[in-house]
């Protein structure tokens, strides 16, 4: 497949996930259309992911978990700034992945963010950095889920831990 074909499909793609999202307003599009060129050009400016590319079926799969922990993360941010004693205790940890493509990694890392409480500071070979709303609270368990729902994106199978 060559990469003007694959850059033409990934535009579309974004471009409709852009109209889902906007609920087709037109009047979107004055940042949609900046957003959609950025989110093409940036990783070609930064090269390519090495491993398999991700299957439309299991982005399709993986979009209710993405909702789902990204309504999750923003309730539990609110919940723990907006109460009486803001409950937040920051603090690092890191977390070794055993996803092996650099693309199932990258996403493993943005999506990091989405989960409660964490948010994803460095990610260098196979180790990621996190940043934790509250140190006390082991994020481990949301990490394992959400490093198997990126390994079936990229129909990879994990090694056991």
């Amino acid at each position: 497949m060559s990469a003007g074909y694959r850059l033409s499909i990934a535009g579309i793609a974004l471009a409709g996930f852009w109209w889902l999202l906007s609920g087709g307003d037109p009047g979107s599009w004055l940042v949609g259309l900046p957003v959609l060129v950025f989110a093409l050009w940036v990783p070609r400016r930064l090269g390519r992911a090495t491993g398999p590319l991700p299957a439309l079926l299991g982005l399709l799969r993986f979009l209710p978990f993405f909702i789902a922990e990204s309504i999750r993360g923003g309730l539990d941010v609110a919940r723990r700034i907006l109460a009486p004693a803001p409950r937040v205790h920051p603090g690092l940890a890191s977390y070794r992945t055993r996803l092996r493509g650099s693309g199932a990694r990258l996403l493993f890392a943005y999506c990091v963010s989405l989960l409660p409480g964490t948010l994803a500071a460095d990610l260098e070979q196979d180790r990621l950095r996190l940043h934790l709303l509250d140190a006390g609270v082991d994020p481990e368990r949301g990490l394992h889920r959400l490093e198997q729902a990126v390994a079936r994106v990229f129909r990879e199978t994990l090694p056991p831990r």
